[in-house]
């Protein structure tokens, strides 16, 4: 019976993380959803077009608050553990507020790897579906795109883009430059649209300038290695790519001399999602703790926790943005504010346990 208690309080445990946190997570999403579908309801057609709007841009804010739900979950739960005594007749069995926050660092072990290996991939999936060119990283708020052959250099620019349902893409106000291997123009493509699929770049109406001045208009088909996912490959933002996907895409990007930095700093984010939610956990029993059966300084500790998360989610961006730079390692821009935040969620454990 002895080995079957503590497999039974971790249950207990788990289960009332849990029951806090999708509380606190189903509160802040519904919140959110239901506003951005009032807003985003003038910009769609459709009430159901809102509706997978509204969908998509909750999922892109969870990122965002799911640190501050489990720190908030954590803290509710112990404050109901408090309320009802339960508290209390753990610790009367003589077990440590680490021993107790064990069930609590499994459940924010789950939450941290479901977010990264589910919610991430089905998020992006449904975000990058329809592109356009105000979701991408562009140059001059243009797309430049250069291929070099050995016949010479094909050079496009593009006032923007759209991702047609085959998962072609289609360049808007396009300009077009075909020069020779000593970069002498050959040729200048201009036209209202060109559509680029597996099998080259087609241009229904286009009006071609030759380097002799002559001007012809038609049809034009060009030869390429561009292909839509290259393209979009290029100018993705480092949160348009799947956890899944990124260690490829980044091993490509460094083999053509592509500077990934950020994409490395999204990619680590996603790896160690799974200890910034523990890191939250530890801050929520580090700022749980109290002498008192009943736990009246709630209120106080939940405002100042709300503080403190706010004022540490802008020393992890700064860390973020110190990898981003090259100023730190991405790795460990990411991972040391989460040490830190647990280093001193401990000793603050330790010092309040030992008074």
């Amino acid at each position: 019976m002895h080995i079957l208690k503590p497999t039974v309080l971790t249950r207990f445990l788990i289960r009332r993380f849990f029951s806090s946190f999708l509380l606190v997570m189903l509160t802040v999403c519904g919140i959110i959803f239901a506003v951005t579908f009032v807003e985003r309801l003038s910009s769609n057609p459709t009430a159901y077009a809102t509706l997978i709007d509204a969908w998509v841009r909750l999922l892109e804010y969870i990122p965002l608050f799911l640190p501050l739900a489990v720190f908030m979950g954590t803290l509710l739960a112990f404050y109901n553990l408090t309320k009802s005594s339960e508290l209390v007749i753990i610790s009367g069995g003589g077990l440590s507020p680490y021993q107790i926050a064990f069930p609590f660092l499994i459940g924010a072990f789950i939450v941290g790897t479901i977010a990264s290996v589910l919610v991430n991939p089905y998020s992006v999936n449904l975000a990058t579906r329809n592109l356009t060119n105000h979701q991408l990283e562009l140059i001059d708020n243009a797309i430049w795109l250069r291929e070099t052959s050995e016949n010479g250099f094909l050079t496009i620019r593009s006032n923007g883009l759209h991702i047609t349902n085959d998962k072609n893409i289609v360049f808007d106000k396009t300009t077009i430059f075909i020069q020779d291997t000593d970069f002498k123009l050959i040729e200048r493509v201009i036209s209202d649209d060109a559509v680029l699929s597996d099998s080259g770049l087609d241009i229904a109406r286009a009006t071609i300038i030759n380097a002799d001045g002559t001007t012809n208009s038609g049809e034009k088909h060009l030869e390429t290695k561009l292909t839509p996912q290259t393209v979009l490959d290029r100018y993705l933002r480092p949160d348009q790519i799947s956890f899944w996907k990124l260690p490829k895409f980044i091993h490509k990007m460094e083999s053509i001399g592509v500077l990934v930095r950020g994409h490395l700093v999204q990619f680590w984010t996603l790896l160690f999602l799974p200890l910034t939610m523990m890191a939250m956990v530890m801050l929520g029993i580090a700022f749980s703790q109290t002498k008192q059966r009943r736990n009246y300084s709630f209120g106080v500790k939940f405002s100042l926790g709300i503080l403190t998360c706010f004022a540490l989610y802008f020393i992890v961006n700064l860390f973020k943005a110190l990898g981003t730079t090259g100023a730190l390692p991405p790795m460990i821009a990411i991972v040391a504010p989460q040490i830190l935040i647990i280093v001193g969620a401990c000793m603050f454990i330790t010092s309040f346990d030992t008074i």
